[in-house]
C-alpha cells in the first residue's frame, strides 16, 4: 500500500511524562496508530530518546522535537511512497537519521512510525498483527512474568532490587496462568497488610513496601503463592530483575536503599547463587551491571546451566552487542524492548540472532508505558514463550494481558501455552 498520510502528536505515558504517538494512513483507507513507551532504568547504549530539554515544559521532558521530526522530516520522505515490506521502511528511516543511536530524529520518533506502519499493513492485509510480524507459525502464548513487588528506581522504598516477579507456568492456557498470577498478587496484598506493610504500588503496578531486607521480598511472595493455593516452583516460580547497573559504583555494587553496603562482583554472584539454591528462581535479568563483563561471564559459567540469565542493559536489544555477548559466552537470553533499538525490523533481527545461537528472547514493556499492546503481538509472533509487562493492576499493564487473552481465543485449538519449558534450563 501507498502511505498517504503520517501525523504524530505529543501524548502522555503512564508516569505522566510526554511521549510520541503516530498515526499512518494507507491509500486503501486503512489507518493505524502506535504509542511509544519510555524507561526509567536505561542502558547506556540504548537508542536515543529525543527530549526537548525545555525546562518550561514538563521539566524538559517534552517531545515536540521528536513529533516535528515525524511530521516534517520522516513524513516528507515516506508519504506518497510504496514500501515492499517493513524492512524497507525501517531502513529508510535509519538512513535518514544517519547516526549510530538515532540521535538526530530520535528513536521515539522513528519507532512510532515503524510500529504504526506494521499495524496498518496488518490491518490492510486483513491479518492479525502477530501473524504479520511472525507468519503462519505464530502460535505460542507466553508465561506472564508478573512484577508484584517493585523496588530500585521503580519505587520509593528501601528495596534495592527493582523487580520481583512471579511466573505462573503450570496451567495449559494463558488465561489460566493470568488467573493464577492475579490470585497470587491479590493474596500478597493481604499478606503485606497483615504484616503492617504498605500496599501502595510502584510504576509497574507491583507493591512497594519498606521491608526488613531484600530477602523478605521473596519470602512474602512465597507465602502468598502458598496461601493462594499453589506450590512454589511447581505451579509458580520466581523471576528477578535486580537492575544491577543502578547499584554499580567504582567496580563494586552499593546496596543504596537497604544497608548502603558495598559488595564486590564475586559477592554479588555468590548472593545470586545462594538465592538460586534457596528459592525456586528460574530467571535473573541484569543480575550484574552492564559494564561488568567479566562478572557476567563468571555468573553465566556458574549459573547458566541452571537458570535463564537475561541481559537487558547489557545488550540493549542491539544485535551487534548481543553478537559480542554470544562470542564471549555471556548470558543465555536477551531482553527485548522495542524502544531500546528503535525499529520493529531491528528488534526482529536481534531475536533471530538470539534464536540462531540458542539464546532465549524475553519480551518486555517499559516502566513508562502506554495502553499500546504491540508487545503482546510481538511475543506471540516470535514464539518467545515469556514476557513481562507489569503486575495484575494498572490499565497500561493489564491491557497487554487482555490482548494476549484475545489472541489465545482467536487462535483457539491452534494455540499453545509455553509453560515452564519457556525458561532456559529451568528444571
Amino acid at each position: 500500500m501507498e502511505v498517504i498520510k503520517l501525523q504524530a502528536i505529543e501524548i502522555l505515558d503512564s508516569r505522566g511524562n510526554p511521549t510520541v504517538e503516530a498515526v499512518i494512513t494507507l491509500d486503501d483507507g486503512t489507518s493505524a496508530r502506535a504509542m511509544v513507551p519510555s524507561g526509567a532504568s536505561t542502558g547506556e547504549r540504548e537508542a536515543c530518546e529525543l527530549r526537548d530539554d525545555d525546562k518550561k515544559r514538563y521539566g524538559g521532558k517534552g517531545v515536540l522535537k521528536a513529533v516535528e521530526n515525524v511530521n516534517k522530516i520522516i513524513s516528507d520522505e515516506i508519504v506518497g511512497k510504496y514500501f515492499v515490506n517493513q524492512r524497507e521502511l525501517d531502513y529508510l528511516m535509519i538512513e535518514l537519521d544517519g547516526t549510530p543511536n538515532k540521535s538526530k530524529l530520535g528513536a521515539n520518533a522513528i519507532l512510532s512510525v515503524s510500529m504504526a506502519f506494521a499495524r496498518a499493513e496488518a490491518a490492510s492485509a486483513g491479518i492479525p498483527l502477530y501473524q504479520y510480524l511472525g507468519g503462519a507459525n505464530a502460535h505460542l502464548l507466553p508465561v506472564p512474568c508478573m512484577n508484584i513487588i517493585n523496588g530500585g528506581k521503580h519505587a520509593d522504598n528501601n528495596v534495592d532490587f527493582q523487580e520481583f516477579m512471579i511466573a505462573p507456568h503450570s496451567p495449559t492456557t494463558f488465561r489460566e496462568a493470568i488467573r493464577m498470577g492475579v490470585e497470587v498478587f491479590q493474596t500478597l496484598k493481604s499478606v503485606l497488610k497483615k504484616k503492617g506493610y504498605s500496599t501502595g504500588v510502584g510504576d509497574e503496578g507491583g507493591f512497594a513496601p519498606n521491608l526488613k531486607s531484600n530477602d523478605e521480598a521473596v519470602d512474602v511472595i512465597l507465602e502468598a503463592i502458598t496461601k493462594a493455593g499453589y506450590k512454589p516452583g511447581v505451579d509458580v516460580s520466581i523471576c528477578l530483575d535486580p537492575a544491577a547497573s543502578e547499584m554499580w559504583e567504582n567496580g563494586n555494587y552499593k546496596l543504596f536503599k537497604s544497608t548502603g553496603k558495598l559488595i564486590s562482583s564475586d559477592d554479588m554472584i555468590k548472593l545470586w547463587e545462594n538465592w538460586v539454591n534457596q528459592y525456586p528462581i528460574v530467571l535473573i535479568e541484569d543480575g550484574l551491571a552492564e559494564n561488568d563483563w567479566i562478572g557476567w561471564k563468571n555468573m553465566t559459567d556458574l549459573l547458566g546451566k541452571r537458570i535463564e540469565i537475561v541481559g537487558d542493559d547489557l545488550f540493549c536489544t542491539n544485535k551487534a552487542i548481543l553478537a559480542e555477548g554470544i562470542e564471549k559466552g555471556v548470558a543465555n537470553s536477551v531482553l527485548i524492548k522495542l524502544n531500546q533499538i528503535g525499529t520493529v525490523s531491528e528488534t526482529l533481527e536481534t531475536i533471530e540472532l538470539a534464536y540462531k545461537n540458542k539464546y532465549n528472547a524475553f519480551v518486555s514493556h517499559r516502566s513508562g508505558e502506554t495502553p499500546d499492546s504491540f508487545i503482546s503481538d510481538l511475543t506471540v509472533a516470535v514464539n518467545a514463550g515469556h514476557l513481562k509487562t507489569g503486575s495484575g493492576c494498572r490499565g497500561e499493564r493489564v491491557e497487554k494481558f487482555n490482548q494476549l487473552m484475545r489472541i489465545e481465543n482467536e487462535l483457539g485449538k491452534y494455540s499453545k501455552f509455553a509453560g515452564k519449558q519457556a525458561f532456559k534450563n529451568a528444571k
